[in-house]
């Protein structure tokens, strides 16, 4: 079994489809869909896409934060994996966040301010790509996001009211200012939907990036700035220094990929569990007639839920920094192993305990479970360009707003929060504790599905947190086992089972939908339910027969467009 890629090439050729592009706000869109009607490619497609959605839905991601690329590049028949996670600073401990007591702090206390800052790394990792794939200039990507800021855009709904829940950002500068006024009562409330927002201070950081380069970012003032606002925040100080960002390298990661049907889905490898922990999924799954299941099903929604929960269990206790801790990626995906862990599956009943299983015969397990803590923010993007080149871009700043402290007109991350709080349990060291210079574990999950002859299938991806994985996985058993259309697969109803989750876990239901029927099915099978609302922001394209249909989630305000030839 081989999980390194070695796509064969297509055996019969075939016309290009449409380039195409998924995002989450229908500006970001639109630009892709310029740049690919400029002949850019996809790489300059998703730059400048991103660079809007740092824009118009600043909540989720931008360049204060980070992110996980995948690109195919269609005339070599080669894949790579770029990986701008974020890195904790130089001179943290792995006691970040714990007490005075030694106890972990409230979540809530920790994403906000200065302490949860990661060194970002999504925009050294966009220009590292566009230098091997990019064809129109770095600059002119910037172009689209600039003339939007200055001329200002009309503020969403969805951004009303991410900005409408918030409490700490009214309170704050200068995102009080921008983002918010007071009403005659001098109460403050947030621009409403429609009116035009304006971020001169964004325009002026991106004049400088597409001028200079990332280098701008990561050395000189806005280096400066941004390491100033994280030392010298009010609630809990960080220590990420200008050495910090000067020092980011982004990297390229060995591709993680594995057959599944008659098909082979490559995903992100550590740091993201997103691909181990999907590819398990897929892999348990095979054991079982999934095509010969309804989607919405009492028999399918077990059986994928029994799996996720066997493939998160792992996840919790192996899962971590690759180049801090020996992640046994290849053991957990072994044939085999996965063959035990389908077998501890019944048809008819839910387990009442997951335990991770012992890929390398280790008993006990090596490491103690650590807890994710993780919010459903995030973004995706998906691009397909005229020449069959492909982008699967899932981005973040990790909580809505990041830690909430803003630089040069761009919120800032708190991904360290994606450590585990706690860097030992019962005496034993989690893997995901935090240490100096270490990517913390993301659940980003930017996928490509090939076919049988090697041919591009699929591109998608979702934020959500650490549901993001669940969320993937629905969508590719959709596409393969039911022979689904992508925005078919986007629309399912969610399900997410998530063992070794410290909220959230058991089994939720979407609010709203035919899935919640099954509550009490599900229960007399021994599952634990909950029914809420699983905001998923899946975007993706699928091409069949040389055609490319796009989805964007109705749950959200994406938008897909295929460009005319």
């Amino acid at each position: 079994m081989r999980f390194i890629l070695i796509i064969a090439l297509a055996t019969t050729a075939c016309a290009k489809p449409n380039p195409t592009a998924s995002t989450a706000n229908p500006h970001a869109t639109k630009t892709a869909i310029h740049i690919l009607k400029k002949n850019g490619s996809a790489i300059d497609a998703a730059i400048a896409a991103q660079m809007i959605l740092n824009l118009v839905e600043p909540q989720s991601s931008g360049i204060g934060g980070g992110g996980f690329l995948l690109h195919w590049n269609a005339k070599k028949q080669k894949l790579h994996s770029y990986d701008g996670r974020e890195t904790a600073p130089a001179n943290i401990k792995p006691s970040l966040f714990l007490n005075p007591q030694k106890q972990p702090l409230a979540f809530p206390d920790a994403m906000i301010g200065g302490i949860a800052a990661g060194t970002p790394g999504l925009l050294a990792m966009l220009q590292q790509a566009h230098n091997k794939h990019g064809k129109l200039p770095w600059r002119d990507l910037f172009q689209p996001a600039i003339k939007l800021a200055e001329k200002g855009f009309p503020i969403s709904p969805r951004l009303r009211q991410m900005l409408a829940r918030d409490p700490i950002l009214p309170k704050r500068e200068p995102s009080r200012s921008l983002y918010y006024q007071q009403d005659k009562n001098g109460k403050t409330k947030p621009l409403p939907s429609g009116a035009i927002l304006k971020n001169p201070k964004l325009a002026q950081t991106f004049r400088q990036i597409a001028e200079q380069g990332a280098a701008a970012f990561y050395q000189g003032a806005i280096a400066q700035n941004i390491a100033k606002t994280i030392r010298s925040a009010k609630h809990r100080p960080g220590t990420l220094s200008p050495q910090d960002l000067a020092q980011y390298k982004p990297k390229m990661r060995p591709n993680l990929c594995r057959p599944y049907r008659n098909f082979t889905v490559c995903a992100m490898p550590p740091p993201s569990s997103g691909g181990v922990t999907l590819l398990q999924i897929l892999g348990i799954l095979e054991r079982f007639p999934m095509s010969a299941m309804k989607p919405q099903s009492l028999e399918a929604v077990h059986l994928i839920s029994e799996a996720s929960r066997l493939a998160y269990a792992d996840r919790a206790h192996y899962l971590a920094d690759p180049d801090f801790i020996a992640v046994p990626q290849k053991a957990l995906l072994k044939p085999n192993y996965l063959k035990a862990r389908a077998a501890m599956i019944s048809p008819h009943r839910a387990m009442t305990q997951v335990p991770p299983g012992n890929p390398l015969a280790a008993k006990p397990p090596p490491r103690q479970k650590g807890d994710d803590l993780s919010l459903p923010s995030t973004t995706h993007i998906s691009v397909l360009d005229g020449e069959g080149n492909a982008v699967s871009l899932t981005s973040s700043i990790e909580g809505p707003f990041g830690n909430h402290l803003m630089s040069g007109g761009f919120f800032l991350n708190n991904q360290l929060t994606d450590f585990a709080f706690a860097p030992q349990k019962n005496g034993r060291a989690v893997a995901n504790a935090p240490a100096p210079k270490k990517r913390p574990l993301s659940s980003m999950t930017p996928t490509l599905i090939f076919d049988e002859e090697g041919a591009l299938f699929a591109i998608l991806g979702s934020p959500g947190g650490s549901r993001i994985i669940a969320y993937v996985a629905e969508s590719v058993i959709a596409l393969i086992d039911w022979n689904m259309t992508m925005q078919e697969a986007i629309d399912l109803p969610r399900f997410v089972a998530r063992e070794g989750v410290a909220r959230g876990g058991g089994l939720e239901l979407e609010q709203g939908t035919a899935l919640a029927n099954l509550k009490d099915s599900l229960e007399k099978m021994g599952h634990q339910t909950a029914i809420r609302p699983l905001v998923s922001g899946l975007h993706g394209i699928r091409i069949h027969q040389s055609l490319a249909d796009g989805g964007a989630d109705r749950r959200r305000e994406g938008l897909a467009l295929t460009l005319s030839r």
